[in-house]
């Protein structure tokens, strides 16, 4: 298998939607609440500023993924949502057929992220019995999409009645039986059909073995947060060799792509970018990031726990984990809160070096995030975009100069 075994295509760019309330700083109440007004706002100026899809999060502290998903829509016409989605706590059946009439009513722009992990204290709210279990949660999330992919494999069209004379038999016939540990389906089915096909595009993230295996075998990108270079180059290896495994099982190399959840903060000079970065947190109470650090030590999620060891090795270091990124924002924030910090072209560079070792999706935020989705729409994703050109050109032209 060679080393382009992780699908390379076209770099896409993705925001973030603030559904749990935005501001200018962070470790206080939200200066601005995640108001219809507002979120629509952020996803519009997201659209204008050239982002191809938003992602819309999910937890205890999130409005509702599905009810933001389902507001946007109508207020864009290009603009994909990205819709997470916490496997255990919504039938299987259920999430096919909400994801398949949200990618109706979009026109086939819908997406979905599944999410494993999660807070283990949000999921026993919840009322999830494996909130704690690791390898059981993505044991049951194998069979989960398993179960999606099935139905929307099968889906057909909608009818007035499904007694009615000339209905199609495969409307009422065509149905899913499924067995399994988790999940038992006697003639599941999912009405309307995806726009898209066979299925929406499913995004998948995780640091761990067993949150790779699955990747690879169901998603179509994989998610990272985000980690200084080397580590990250690490993590994709291992993914393709999850990726081999499941090769070597099927006989199919799965096309994949991998993602990216960052932050990214721009200004004309660096010096300005470093103190707006630098600005975010300088006013947050010691103990709030006291608080918040016991609470992320509990996780039992692999990837905050590399987020973890990342903010306290460059503790003594202003948090810089690297040219241009920083992990000043991991003090209180969890999940990808590492940093691009610098101008359009040093930025613009950096995501570079990250696309080259094949991250092919990025998904990037910033506070506040509307005025940050415009500033980084405005001034470094053309520039990325005019060098992931140059650099595919420039490839195209050596590969035609040895043939």
């Amino acid at each position: 298998m060679s080393s382009d075994s992780i699908y390379r295509d076209q770099v896409e760019f993705g925001w973030f939607m603030p559904t749990m309330g935005d501001g200018t700083s962070l470790g206080r109440d939200s200066e601005r609440k995640p108001t219809l007004e507002y979120l629509t706002h952020v996803a519009q100026t997201a659209e204008k500023s050239g982002f191809e899809f938003v992602l819309i999060p999910t937890g205890g502290a999130c409005i509702d993924s599905w009810v933001v998903g389902s507001a946007i829509i109508g207020a864009t016409t290009t603009l994909k949502p990205l819709v997470a989605v916490r496997p255990g706590l919504i039938a299987p059946v259920l999430t096919a057929r909400m994801a398949a009439a949200l990618d109706q009513l979009s026109g086939g722009r819908a997406r979905i992220n599944i999410v494993t992990g999660s807070s283990p204290d949000d999921l026993e709210e919840l009322g999830d019995p494996l909130a704690r279990a690791h390898d059981e949660k993505y044991a049951r999330t194998r069979e989960y999409l398993d179960i999606i992919k099935g139905v929307w494999a099968q889906a057909s069209g909608l009818a007035s009645t499904e007694f009615g004379a000339g209905v199609d038999a495969s409307i009422t016939d065509d149905k899913l039986h499924y067995k399994g540990e988790y999940y038992e389906i006697n003639g599941g089915k999912s009405r309307p059909a995806t726009v898209q096909e066979p299925g929406l595009p499913i995004y998948f993230g995780g640091s761990s073995p067993m949150a790779k295996s699955v990747g690879a075998e169901y998603s179509d990108v994989f998610l990272m947060w985000s980690e200084p270079l080397d580590m990250i180059k690490q993590q994709i290896e291992e993914l393709k060799e999850s990726q081999r495994q499941h090769a070597e099982r099927t006989g199919t190399l799965r096309p994949l792509r991998v993602g990216m959840r960052a932050q990214v903060l721009v200004r004309d000079t660096e010096e300005e970018a470093w103190e707006a970065a630098r600005n975010l947190i300088k006013d947050i109470d010691p103990a709030t990031i006291e608080r918040a650090k016991a609470a992320f030590s509990k996780t039992g999620a692999t990837g905050q726990n590399r987020q973890n060891q990342i903010r306290d090795a460059a503790a003594a270091n202003d948090f810089i984990v690297g040219p241009n990124l920083w992990a000043g924002l991991s003090n209180v924030r969890s999940g990808g809160a590492l940093m691009f910090v610098g101008t359009p072209d040093q930025v613009s560079d950096r995501l570079l070096e990250y696309a080259e070792a094949g991250v092919t999706s990025f998904i990037l935020s910033s506070y506040p995030h509307l005025e940050e989705a415009a500033i980084f729409g405005e001034s470094t994703l053309p520039l990325f975009k005019e060098k992931w050109s140059r650099r595919a050109a420039q490839q195209e032209q050596a590969a035609t100069a040895q043939s």
